[in-house]
């Protein structure tokens, strides 16, 4: 047998330790790999490790050969540290396979204390790109390593972190040269605040496009101005999903700390594409209304985030709101009232942030055509009252707006104006924020009135007394909720804001009733 095909061994034991991390929610924790060689042929891998970690002991007995590393017949003892978190997924191949070939003596140990390091190994030693890598790199700041190596195509993604050397390289060669002295590529830079900046006006649709609708026009800047939550009722091809979709055009640009928060869920969530670095604009997100609870909410059988906190700072459009089913929606009761998401599972318990605003649509009936004057409504009060059952009270009280949503006609289609752009609409929207803004200065958790408990309420958005009569008496010839009292003097201090007014008064009272479509008793006559 030739020697070249099977090289001794040393005779003493070696020890070599690399540096990852593991992600748990949005958290990253350093996770040390202790590779101890000895004579022998076993091997062994302790410290909590699900299956794709195990196999990456085959992956790398395949790469390093190809790359032109053969390591000798050994025993080998490879350990996850700290033991009690579970180790998950496929990026901890670049820092076992490096602990090996420094326990075999391929390679020094000098500089492996100074680099935290993370990366799915190909079977030809490529380095392929993995999930998490933002939380990974403002782990590895925090803990004063050096540098951190990844994949290339995670470096912009990681290269967001100040005060950190970020290396994207393309194979496991690349990071034995430059652990080992032999080469020093330069370390990736990303101008964070240039490229934030100048994303963040960048918007594809326009309020411009919608004709007509001026009256779910206005229903929605309030929504955007306050935070607020909305609903809107009408028949299909009424422009319902066309306007929900420009929302994000009128809304407050994402501050920094927002858009590291936002992408950080998308980091770990592995959405982030090859080219971004920071997400700049708010998310919209869109789910089918085929979704599961655990699609919504997050969680399978490893911790990952769902629609709710993917649309963190952003939007959450339900389009089609009662073709969900009843149990789906009822998961969103408390991230819409607690802002996060506590997602619990046999093997975890993770938290992921959820503050977003709820946009949805339906249709007034079954056949979508109740109260359009153009079609005939074909459903009975009994299957109106089924379909509109699939909104739990609860979730409706989470919900201050509820508008309908009129058919336009052709000859009000081909005789509209163009409307009103976005930027007008949002210079308006960030006047009424910057109010809210100087107003709940330094309250934690309270950003705009949306947010604003009962004692604030009284506090802010307490009506004068011939308002109070005026809100006294549309609840009472609305036949108006008892629940719908405080969403009103919410939605009515949001007008104010708008208007510049420092009171709540009584048109902007009149305005925000107006917004309670759902609550009205005509709904009831309706068999709702």
């Amino acid at each position: 047998m030739s020697k070249a095909l099977f090289p001794r061994f040393p005779a003493d034991p070696m020890l070599a330790k690399t540096y990852c991390a593991a992600v748990v929610g949005l958290e990253a924790t350093t996770i040390t790999i202790e590779v101890n060689m000895t004579r022998g042929v076993m091997f062994n891998l302790s410290g909590m490790a699900d299956t794709a970690v195990r196999e990456s002991y085959a992956r790398i007995n395949a790469a390093l050969p190809n790359v032109g590393y053969r390591l000798p017949v050994s025993s080998l003892t490879i350990n996850l540290s700290p033991a009690d978190i579970k180790k998950e997924g496929s990026s901890y191949d670049l820092p076992i396979a490096i602990g090996m070939l420094a326990a075999h003596g391929k390679l020094p140990t000098d500089h492996l204390a100074d680099y935290m390091m993370v990366g799915e190994l190909g079977l030809d030693g490529k380095l392929k790109p993995i999930r998490a890598a933002l939380p990974i790199s403002i782990r590895a700041r925090k803990e004063k390593f050096k540098g951190l190596i990844v994949p290339r195509d995670n470096a912009r993604e990681a290269a967001v972190v100040n005060n950190l050397e970020v290396y994207g390289l393309d194979d496991i060669t690349q990071v034995v040269d430059l652990l080992s002295g032999k080469s020093k590529p330069e370390p990736v830079f990303v101008d964070t605040r240039k490229e934030f900046y100048e994303q963040q006006t960048n918007f594809d649709l326009d309020y411009a496009d919608v004709r007509g609708q001026e009256n779910v026009k206005r229903a929605l800047e309030v929504a955007a101005a306050g935070g607020h939550n909305i609903v809107m009722i009408g028949p299909p091809g009424s422009g319902k999903s066309m306007m929900a979709k420009r929302l994000p055009g009128i809304l407050p640009p994402l501050s920094l700390a927002e858009s590291l928060e936002t992408t950080q869920v998308h980091s770990v969530a592995g959405k982030l594409s090859r080219d971004t670095s920071l997400i700049s604009q708010r998310p919209f997100r869109s789910p089918h209304h085929t979704i599961s609870q655990v699609g919504l909410c997050g969680g399978t059988s490893s911790a990952q985030p769902g629609e709710v906190s993917l649309a963190h700072n952003g939007v959450l459009f339900l389009d089609e709101l009662t073709e969900f089913s009843k149990q789906t929606l009822e998961v969103l009761r408390q991230p819409l009232e607690d802002r996060k998401i506590t997602v619990a599972r046999a093997k975890y318990t993770v938290e992921y942030p959820c503050s977003f605003m709820f946009v949805a649509s339906m249709n007034p009936c079954p056949c979508g055509y109740y109260g359009d004057p153009t079609h005939t409504c074909v459903c009975t009060p009994g299957q109106i009252q089924r379909y509109m059952s699939k909104i739990s009270g609860p979730l409706l009280d989470r919900i201050d707006i509820h508008i309908e949503c009129a058919a336009v006609s052709y000859d009000d289609l081909s005789k509209a104006p163009v409307g009103e752009p976005s930027e007008k609409i949002r210079e308006r929207v960030l006047r009424a924020r910057k109010i809210q803004e100087q107003r709940y200065h330094g309250m934690k958790g309270i950003h705009c009135n949306a947010q604003m408990t009962e004692k604030m309420i009284h506090q802010y958005a307490e009506p004068d007394e011939s308002s109070l009569t005026l809100l006294r008496m549309g609840m009472e010839r609305l036949k108006l909720s008892a629940r719908a009292y405080n969403r009103i003097l919410k939605v009515a201090r949001t007008i104010a804001d708008l208007e510049g007014s420092e009171k709540v008064l009584s048109q902007h009272i009149a305005e925000a009733i107006g917004y309670r479509n759902l609550d009205r008793g005509d709904w009831a006559e309706r068999g709702v």
